[in-house]
This record gives C-alpha cells, sequence and structure tokens, in this order.
C-alpha cells in the first residue's frame, strides 16, 4: 500500500517529531523523505547532509517507517541558488529559506510525493492552517518566538491544501520533550541556523566563489571618505560587524553601520548615532507579490507586516498600482528596510501573503544626499 503522507525529514527534532505524531495517528500511512539540496565539495564542510541523513534514517528506523532519499541539488541550483546569487549581483539581499519553500519544499517535494502516490506532504514548520468556505489559511505557529509563517508566504492554495504540519500547535519545549518521550536521538539535537550551502564558511569568502567583488568608496551621508568597502553585494542595510571603519578624525566613538548603497557611484554609505533618522522610513515598495488566498484582497488593505523575521507586526495600510506593485505605508518608521528581503502581511494570526522588497524611502532620500 503506497504511504499516504510523506513527511519531509531533515534529521532534526521538529520533522522527527512531525514524523512521530502522524505515525501514531496513521500507522500505516506515513513515510518519510530525505532531501539532499547541496552537493558538498571535497575540500570543506559545507552542508552536515551526511549526518543528517543518518539522524533522519535512525528516527525512521525507530519509528518503524520507510524513509525516501532524493537529491534535489539540480532543482535547487536552477531555482533557488540561482536567483540568490543574482539578487546579490543587484546589490539586493535574499533570503533562500524563502525560495527554497517556495521552489522546493512545497513544489518539487509535492512533486516526488505525487510520484510516491501519496495524498500529503508535512514538514517541521511552525505554523498552522484552517480552512473556511473552501479556502485554507496560513497560521503563525501556536509558539511565537519559533512562528515560521514568514517564510512561507509564497505557498499557493494547492500546496496548503495537501501540506500537514503536526508541530505548529506545540511549544518548541514540548516538542524537545516529546522526542525524548519517545526515545528518538534527536531529542537534544541543536537546531539548524544560517544558509546550508554557506555553513560555517566566511559568508564573503563563500560569495567571491560565485560573484566576482567590485571595490568602492566607504563614504558618509556628506560625502567622506571613511574606508574602502570590499563590494557593495556583501553589506545589508543596518549592518555594523565587518566594516573594518576606525580611527577616524573627528568622528564619534561608536560603531558605524550601513545606511545605503549607491549603486551608481559603487558607494557605501555609512552613518553614526548623529544619522539614525537616515535609517527609518514610513514607507516601501515591493514587487513579486504573492498571496495565500485563490483572490487578492481589496485595497487600501488595513493590516500589519513584518519586514525581518521574528520582528513584532507593524500596522500598515497596503496600496497596489496597476502594475501590481505594492507601496506599504506603516504607522511607526521602520528601521533598515533592505532592498530583496521580504514584506510579509497579517490580520491577527492569518498570514495573508507577502512580496520582496524593491525600495523603499530611505534609500531614495540617503543616495541623493550627495552634494
Amino acid at each position: 500500500m503506497a504511504e499516504k503522507i510523506i513527511v519531509g525529514m531533515s534529521g532534526g527534532v521538529d520533522s522527527s517529531v512531525s514524523a512521530a505524531l502522524l505515525q501514531q495517528q496513521h500507522p500505516n500511512d506515513v513515510a518519510g523523505l530525505f532531501m539532499k539540496n547541496w552537493e558538498e565539495d571535497d575540500t570543506s564542510e559545507i552542508c552536515s547532509a551526511d549526518e543528517d541523513v543518518k539522524d533522519a534514517q535512525a528516527v525512521c528506523d525507530r519509528l518503524g517507517i520507510k524513509l525516501h532519499r532524493r537529491n534535489f541539488a539540480a532543482e535547487y541550483w536552477d531555482y533557488v541558488f540561482s536567483e540568490f546569487l543574482e539578487e546579490y549581483q543587484k546589490g539586493r539581499t535574499p533570503n533562500p529559506d524563502i525560495l527554497c519553500n517556495r521552489e522546493i519544499k512545497f513544489k518539487t517535494f509535492l512533486d516526488h510525493a505525487d510520484d510516491l502516490g501519496a495524498q500529503f506532504i508535512a514538514t517541521g514548520h511552525y505554523v498552522r492552517k484552517a480552512e473556511i468556505n473552501g479556502q485554507f489559511q496560513l497560521l503563525k505557529g501556536v509558539d511565537e518566538n519559533k512562528d515560521q509563517s514568514y517564510f512561507l508566504y509564497a505557498i499557493k492554495q494547492h500546496q496548503l491544501a495537501r501540506s500537514l504540519f503536526p508541530v505548529g500547535e506545540l511549544e518548541k519545549t514540548e516538542v524537545r520533550d516529546k522526542a525524548a518521550e519517545l526515545g528518538l536521538s534527536v531529542h537534544d539535537k541543536k537546531d539548524s541556523t544560517g544558509i546550508c550551502f554557506i555553513g560555517e564558511k566566511r559568508f564573503q569568502e563563500f560569495l567571491s566563489q560565485y560573484l566576482s567583488p567590485n571595490p568602492g568608496d566607504i563614504v558618509t551621508p556628506e560625502g567622506s571618505v571613511v574606508g574602502q568597502h570590499n563590494g557593495l553585494m556583501y553589506y545589508t542595510i543596518g549592518q555594523r560587524q565587518g566594516l573594518g571603519i576606525g580611527g577616524i578624525k573627528d568622528a564619534l566613538p561608536e560603531p558605524w553601520f550601513v545606511i545605503a548603497k549607491n549603486h551608481a557611484e559603487n558607494q557605501l554609505i555609512v552613518g553614526q548615532s548623529n544619522h539614525q533618522s537616515l535609517i527609518m522610513a514610513h514607507q516601501l515598495r515591493a514587487e513579486q507579490v504573492s498571496w495565500i488566498s485563490d483572490q487578492a484582497p481589496s485595497f487600501p488593505l488595513t493590516c500589519q507586516a513584518k519586514i525581518r523575521y521574528r520582528q513584532p507586526d507593524q500596522a500598515c495600510t497596503v496600496q497596489c498600482n496597476e502594475q501590481g506593485q505594492l507601496s506599504v505605508v506603516f504607522a511607526q518608521a521602520q528601521r533598515a528596510i533592505t532592498p530583496g528581503q521580504s514584506v510579509v502581511f497579517y490580520q491577527g494570526d492569518v498570514c495573508l501573503g507577502g512580496a520582496v522588497i524593491s525600495d523603499s524611502d530611505l534609500l531614495t532620500s540617503t543616495c541623493e544626499l550627495k552634494p
């Protein structure tokens, strides 16, 4: 009999407990699938895929379910990593987790589940779903600190309809307790952080393998040169670490931070506490819009939004122009709005969808400051 539910197994505690909970409810209908999304090179330990697949297999053995293995590295390169590089080449800061969920975990994975005859896929994401009048809603996870709806805003109705999120109703501590209770070896395994294909490598070192850097001046909003950057692609709005600025005459004895990137002049614009207002903006513009409902909402839309993961919800009003681009005006000014990142919209616990930030008022005004 074909398995009706295929669980995406990462070798971590969240997907392992997801499989365990579903196996308890559907003893004969569950299997796991380990997705290998990156091909490691022979000279460095970029990912921990070998260790992770062993952990996933150990969990499946413990639960008495089958583990399928699939290599999605080619799809990951074509649909996630290539776009990741393209965005960085434009000087933007993309979010590969959102791309991976859109293209791999809820598209390629779902296609392979179809090949296996499954009706549903399941993941260890901390989100929930509900069905109202034939439409599926994506809801925040119960654990506010672990809620991952921000990363899933780009999935569609047909994908959400066939997806299960067993740990979305649980706190993270409950998940670890459940894993320990079931004797799962991953109950105390450290959560993965960062981007898989970068791992422990220095980000600049990794990116320089694929993109040619273009060094230039680091300048203040007044136009004073205070250092040299290694390439605009290596920096993000609001960044404080790794700027290499120090000992500047007449400067305040405090950290510098990135305010904006002036691509026309290949300049990185930085400031200190006296420039804080320059990194604040009430408005952003966004494109590549994705709504979870089959129908876009009515505009103007009054809702809440996040411009980064784990940010508290921010009150805003959203307008849409004839080209489908969004204009988002916040009730309170936002710090470090970053092109390439996503703005995600909510009404209470319901995730409505999101879009990719293209620019903001702060970026336009700051780049015009230099005479």
